[in-house]
This record gives C-alpha cells, structure tokens and sequence, in this order.
C-alpha cells in the first residue's frame, strides 16, 4: 500500500493542492483537506473500482473533502455569530497576517486569473478549474463533481462567457480585446 500511495502522491499531489488551494484561498486549511483527502484515499483504496481514473478519483475526493470543510466552517461561523454582537467589536478585530488573496496573489498573471475567477460561480469556478487548469475531460469533470455532461458544457458555456465579458471591460480600457489575447 505505501508504493502506491507514493505513487499517487507523487503524480498528483501538487494539481490536487493547487485545485483546493484555489477553492478555500487559505494555505493552512489546504495542507489539513489535503491531509484529509489522503486519510480517505487509504482508508478507501481497496473500493476503488477503476470506473475512472485514479485521478478523477482522487479530484473527487478532494472535492468532498474540501466541500465538508466549508461545511464545517459554516457552522461555527454561525455558534460564533449566536454569541457576540460583531458590529460593537468590529474596530478591535484587525488581523495583521495577509488576507488570502494577498497570499495567493504573486505576480500579475495569477492576480489576473483569480481576479476573473471571483466573478464566477463556485460552480464555475470549479469546472473551468478542472477543464483548463487541469485538463480533465468533460466526462471526467462531471464524475468528479457529480454533475451531469449537460450542466458541465452548460456551466463551462457560462464561465466563459462571463470570463469574455469581464476581460473585455477589463481590456476595453486598455485599449485590447479578449479575442485578440487568445
């Protein structure tokens, strides 16, 4: 079993840390769903049929994973939220560490994509995260996202059609289009 989580990790672990990392923008709480998603795939090995790739496997593991952390997040945001009234304590609450953004943001191309990508749906997001970036197929896009063919290309028709129009508002005053980048 260690060769082949050795394998599998060597293969894909840095798309797979990538994939979440764009999703939760946080370095910490990736590194522990990514630990997480190893402890599934382990504890799980021995189910995997081989109906898909073991790449798409694992993206879909990760995505539970990662979907469960918000999840998680979700609910103790809300007890938090049941016992303190935030707006009298705003002021005293400024964190010094970077924002997720400022983190994820090096330099210019990679500000730019994940600029575009927060004017997308987190659906979106993640289909055009596993079309483009990771070349996944449609097929496979849907597995990993238990999504349809059809909501896939729809989705996908979507995300782009948005990314067109925020680049050429973008570009159009600069003075470039979005098809002349392409």
């Amino acid at each position: 079993m260690k060769q082949i989580f050795d394998d599998l990790y060597e293969r894909y672990h840095q798309d797979m840390y990538k994939y979440v990392f764009y999703l939760v923008k946080n370095r910490e709480q990736t590194e522990d769903i990514i630990q997480e998603v190893y402890i599934r795939v382990l504890k799980s090995y021995h189910t995997f049929k081989g109906d898909s790739s073991e790449k798409t496997w694992l993206f879909s593991i990760a995505r539970h994973v990662t979907l469960d952390h918000f999840r998680k997040m979700k609910r103790k945001r809300d007890r938090v939220l049941e016992f303190f009234n935030w707006n009298e304590h705003e002021s005293n609450i400024k964190s010094t560490e970077p924002i997720p953004e400022e983190v994820a943001i090096k330099n210019e191309e990679a500000a730019q994509l994940y600029q575009s990508l927060n004017v997308c749906t987190n659906d979106q997001k993640q289909v055009i995260l596993l079309r483009f970036l990771y070349d996944f197929s449609i097929d496979e896009t849907a597995k990993i996202l238990g999504f349809s063919i059809s909501k896939v290309k729809t989705t996908q028709h979507r995300a782009l059609k948005i990314l067109k129009k925020y680049y050429n508002s973008t570009y159009d005053k600069e003075g470039e289009d979005f098809d002349k980048q392409a």
